[in-house]
């Protein structure tokens, strides 16, 4: 799904105010605290409430590995100058349903309402549809989370109607929204020109479960 260019953890997304990077075992306590919080992980598919220290370590390496295989992109979203801080993730990756490339994404609660999951979403829709060949991506939000259809259809997604989705660490099936972008629409909306690629590693002191959106 994706090519070699991304399979390296020095790969970067750089956006005005973020920096998106590989995660990596540091950020394990930052993914309990943040993804832990009730109000995040009951929007998503795969983060279980509440969340074990183990189990955000184990996501880690599965995103790590499937990272360096080209079988996903699942990135940490940092404040630009603080590269090691993580507030919190957006990822593309086949759906367990169909393959089909999904866009996923949550942010710790202290992050939400300043526009970084749209900035970062943007970033990575750009490295998907640049970088890659395939010629749709999809995405799904609960119906009770206004505030994620927002960043989907800021991000240029088209709504495909509503049905029942499983979330898994949810324990069953749920209304949810289905939305979707494919290459000709990013064609036409990718003149809002935001993100560059960095491949250099950052240093620690510069400037100091795919799951459903959320």
């Amino acid at each position: 799904m994706f090519p070699d260019l991304t399979r390296d953890d020095v790969f970067r997304l750089e956006t005005r105010r973020l920096w998106l990077r590989w995660p990596r075992l540091a950020d394990a306590q930052a993914i309990v605290r943040l993804a832990g919080e009730k109000a995040v992980a009951e929007m998503t598919a795969r983060i279980p409430h509440p969340y074990a220290p183990e189990t955000a370590e184990r996501f880690i390496f599965q995103a790590r590995q499937s990272n360096a295989d080209g079988l996903s992109l699942q990135l940490a979203i940092t404040p630009k100058g603080k590269p090691n801080n993580l507030i919190g993730l957006v990822g593309i990756g086949p759906s367990p349903e169909d393959g089909c490339p999904s866009l996923g994404y949550w942010l710790g609660i202290p992050f939400w309402g300043q526009g970084y999951a749209t900035e970062a979403a943007r970033a990575l829709i750009d490295a998907f549809f640049a970088y890659g060949h395939e010629s749709e991506l999809r995405a799904s939000t609960r119906v009770i989370n206004p505030a994620s259809r927002r960043v989907l259809e800021k991000c240029g997604f088209a709504y495909q109607g509503s049905g029942l989705a499983e979330l898994q660490a949810r324990g069953g099936f749920y209304p949810a929204d289905h939305f979707r972008l494919d290459r000709r629409a990013w064609e036409s909306l990718k003149s809002w020109g935001h993100t560059g690629l960095v491949r250099e590693p950052v240093s620690p002191e510069a400037g100091s479960e795919l799951s459903l959106a959320s």
